[in-house]
């Protein structure tokens, strides 16, 4: 019997640091990450597929903000439904094109989702999510200047900050799991498209972006999937890492990543959330992967990347 499992891939595998941001390289990007997707998918297991948006959604608000004397800007959460409408179409156009080749069995399936969350979350008080291209420190001070909130990137820049509030409700998990034996199911992109609900219980739109890896976890969580994937740029996680002592993970604890997390081992920009999603969902008695994109069905084989289990 295959595994049920959750992949998410990141926005920076979509759109790599320091690319030029055209449709093509997106795209081209996009056919080789779904390459090792469909070795998931051919080996028996059922997957639901999330996918990261930062840089997508911070070009798509940037293009907004450069024509708003001409048109009037889309809401956040309007650009990232937006970003998750043709990240979605990238992926299921690739996926399709992948299955027919290699003559398997499947469907593919886009949902544009909304994710609900707490219009009180303190994450409004703090705006810590990345989005976008990276920036100079120069480039940074002007944006600054024009009211966007800045921050600097684990090493390789500085980027724009937004409110991330924590996922609490996937909408349309019963049709995820009612399609997923047969269907490659794209789900929950960009972490969502934030909503609330009114005392009425009616749903509205907030300006903020949900990290993908904690979106992902919720998913998994509510699918109850067998693994929680998260692909990275990197082939495992490790600790001290740059440094004479780096040392490459490969299969450790909660107990141990939790050691690891106080130690401040791992950047809050990068690492950290993917670590702290992990540990959550490893103690579940789950297996959470951290792995490099080409190496994700090895992984799911306990052949490479960094494994969390309780």
């Amino acid at each position: 019997m295959g595994k049920s499992v959750v992949i998410a891939l990141g926005g920076n595998a979509i759109l790599q640091p320091k690319q030029e941001a055209t449709y093509a390289n997106q795209f081209k990007n996009v056919i080789s990450a779904t390459r090792h997707m469909i070795e998931i998918k051919e080996a028996g297991h059922k997957i639901v597929i999330t996918h990261g948006n930062g840089p997508q959604v911070g070009n798509i608000i940037a293009q907004n903000e450069a024509a708003k004397n001409v048109v009037e800007p889309l809401p956040i959460y309007a650009c990232n439904a937006e970003s998750q409408g043709f990240i979605g179409y990238m992926l299921e156009k690739a996926l399709k094109n992948h299955i027919k080749k290699r003559g398997i069995t499947a469907n593919v399936a886009t949902f544009l989702t909304m994710v609900e969350v707490d219009k009180y979350d303190k994450a409004f008080e703090k705006p810590t999510k990345p989005i976008g291209v990276f920036y100079s420190e120069e480039e940074a001070k002007k944006l600054e200047k024009k009211g966007f909130a800045m921050s600097e990137d684990a090493g390789r820049g500085y980027r724009r900050v937004v409110p991330s509030p924590e996922p609490k409700v996937i909408h349309g998990i019963e049709e995820i799991r009612r399609l997923i034996d047969e269907t490659i199911v794209i789900s929950s992109g960009g972490g969502g498209i934030p909503v609330y609900r009114d005392d009425s219980g009616l749903l509205h739109g907030l300006e903020a972006v949900i990290d993908k890896d904690r979106s992902g976890l919720k998913l998994a969580q509510q699918l109850n999937a067998d693994v929680f994937m998260m692909l990275t740029d990197v082939p495992n996680v490790f600790i001290n890492f740059g440094k004479e002592n780096e040392q490459k993970l490969s299969r450790i604890t909660v107990e141990e990543a939790e050691q690891y997390v106080a130690e401040g081992q791992f950047p809050a920009g990068s690492m950290l959330p993917k670590m702290q999603a992990a540990i959550e969902f490893a103690k579940l008695g789950k297996e959470a992967i951290i792995c490099s994109l080409n190496q994700a069905a090895a992984a799911l084989d306990g052949k490479a990347g960094t494994r969390i289990t309780k």
